[in-house]
């Protein structure tokens, strides 16, 4: 059997079943790595009033079992999880189980219907590239714009608001609050489909020009099959590239749809998550976090199965070709453009002051005086966008490229790495900010912590894909026949094959990672006022969306700005020593 569909051994399960019980060990375990005191939150929670006595603490830590020790309650709570008990609530006193599993229940309904949309959105993305390329008119390089990244680009938590305000309240076309029925369903779901669908939309118009340029292609052409069914044998020849990373989007749907659901008023499993850490509600946090486990094993089960089923007999056969390095450098020209008006921004918000308060200007519309306008406090909001992206781009850049290194190391590395991907694949960027919340408390570190800790996930199972096509290749199998070793397929083969394909996917992660650390400060998990940074202007400017939109659509339009600079620039990576692959002749 060929290695890239060789199962897995003994010591890979167990290196599965000890990685997943030190994960519920230390989900259990957490009131422990708490710093701050549960106890005292409470007493706070059960009496506004109440006085904080060390004799009301310790009454509440004995009633909690706080005060044995880690190990006796670890060991009760083990022992609950086995009978289907996962605990009593800290603050409403009430089972946890049975809410927590009501809110998957909302969750994986929004889920479904997000990527539907998703996959439309996707489909509109690759529609040219999939029309061009069985007619031969490709130039070697997908035929999708910079379109796709602003809608990549875009604060979900913004559109779900736009939405919400315009086509829910304003032309009442749809009810924009609550969870009530199918019609409740619709604005969430293009709030959370539309970003999504557009960053698969990009990977897969990335790939799809390979496709189009092998040699079963001609040959159909020339027997003079369909364009429609050479597009639907190019759609199943990349999807299991990406099958990986639509289970990834599946769970990050499930319990990173956070910020949406807090703003339709949709009871959820990210909001149900989010409450229970802004509460200190430890047990509701330590069931959700479960739940979403077991929910992305499951995914990931079932993206290998389908990735099995697309190509399973060419991977065991040896008989692709492989897909990286095709296609030509994208223009140069709309990276330097849009470089430009991102540093523009940047640099005339830098020589204002963020922080002066002017009653006087307070809402007031764009001007020559104030070209980005002002907030409710009367500050200038173009200085604070200018003054916030230095933490949130600083870190986003350095998140993305340790992100790349890791993933590509860890990508190399699949029976090491397989279920740290798994377990990380499990944790969207929002609900890893809630655990570290929850341990940590709220701080400026907070989103930085949490996004690094699960940002390489996507570019490892990416890198993991590719590989598994890449040793199937036909050249692989001819160099490794004529004496090549494993250091030479490494350096000459493999690497480069991945290499240029997961840089891009890191490039276009990278509005996400911006959007990630704006979404957590958008809930407040992050830098708090008068900090400019992206995500707390957009918070304090939402409220007044409808009487000073210009608050909230500056910061956005700067990360769609900074996503549409990412695509096209992520156009013109290659690998230096990589010879491109020719577009095939046009058939007559």
């Amino acid at each position: 059997m060929h290695r890239a569909l060789r199962r897995p051994g003994p010591l890979d399960v167990l290196w599965r079943i000890g990685l997943t019980a030190l994960l519920v060990c230390g989900i259990g375990l957490l009131p422990w790595l708490s710093r701050t005191d549960p106890a005292l939150t409470v007493l706070k929670a059960r009496a506004v009033d109440g006085e904080p006595t060390p004799e009301a603490l310790q009454a509440v830590r004995d009633e909690l079992g706080l005060g044995d020790g880690p190990l006796p309650p670890l060991g009760r709570w083990l022992g609950g999880l086995l009978h289907g008990d996962a605990g009593r609530s800290w603050v409403s006193g009430t089972e946890v189980l049975p809410s927590v599993v009501d809110a998957l229940g909302v969750s994986l309904l929004l889920m479904a219907a997000a990527l539907a949309v998703a996959v439309v959105t996707a489909a509109g993305v690759c529609a040219r590239t999939l029309w061009l390329g069985p007619r031969r008119r490709l130039d070697g390089r997908g035929a999708g714009g910079s379109g796709a990244a602003v809608l990549a680009a875009l604060p979900e938590f913004l559109v779900a608001a736009t939405l919400a305000t315009v086509v829910g309240v304003r032309l009442g076309w749809l009810p924009a609050l609550g969870w009530y029925g199918p019609q409740w369903m619709v604005l969430p779901a293009v709030a959370l489909g539309l970003p999504a669908g557009a960053v698969l939309g990009r990977l897969l118009d990335d790939l799809l020009p390979g496709a189009f340029a092998e040699p079963w292609t001609l040959t159909a052409t020339a027997y003079g099959v369909s364009p429609g069914s050479i597009a639907r044998q190019a759609l199943r020849r990349c999807v299991p590239a990406l099958v990986p990373n639509l289970g990834l989007f599946a769970v990050g749907l499930t319990g990173g749809a956070v910020a949406v659901e807090k703003l339709f008023d949709i009871p959820g499993l990210g909001r149900t998550t989010l409450d229970a850490a802004l509460a200190q509600d430890l047990p509701v946090l330590q069931a959700g976090t479960l739940v979403l486990l077991a929910f992305a094993a499951a995914a990931g089960v079932l993206a290998r199965l389908a990735a099995r089923c697309l190509i399973g007999p060419a991977l065991r056969d040896g008989e692709l070709r492989s897909l990286s390095g095709s296609g030509k450098p994208r223009p140069r020209a709309l990276p330097l453009v849009y470089g430009t008006l991102l540093l523009g921004v940047i640099g005339l918000g830098l020589l204002r002051d963020p922080y002066t308060v002017d009653p006087a200007a307070r809402l007031q519309p764009p001007s020559a005086a104030l070209p980005f306008g002002a907030d409710a406090l009367g500050r200038d909001v173009l200085a604070r966008v200018g003054h916030g992206a230095l933490g949130t781009l600083s870190w986003a850049v350095a998140i993305s490229a340790a992100a790349l290194a890791v993933g590509l190391v860890l990508g190399f590395l699949p029976r090491v790495a397989g279920p740290l991907v798994e377990l990380a694949n499990a944790v969207p960027p929002v609900v890893a900010g809630l655990l570290v919340t929850g341990v940590a408390g709220r701080g400026p570190l907070t989103p930085a912590l949490a996004v690094a800790a699960v940002a390489w996930a996507p570019l490892a199972t990416h890198t993991a894909a590719l590989l598994q096509q890449e040793r199937a290749t036909t050249l692989m199998a001819a160099t490794r026949a004529l004496g090549a070793g494993e250091w030479y397929l490494l350096r000459r083969r493999l690497l480069p094959a991945v290499l240029r394909p997961v840089t891009r996917h890191a490039m276009l992660r990278l509005p996400g990672i911006a959007l990630a650390l704006a979404a957590l400060g958008f809930l407040g998990l992050g830098a708090q006022p008068p900090s400019p940074e992206w995500g707390l202007l957009i918070a304090e400017n939402h409220a007044y969306a409808e009487r000073a939109p210009w608050g909230v659509l500056a910061p956005a339009a700067v990360l769609a700005l900074l996503g549409a600079l990412a695509v096209t620039a992520a156009g013109g990576v290659r690998w230096p020593g990589r010879r491109m692959t020719r577009p095939q002749a046009k058939v007559r």
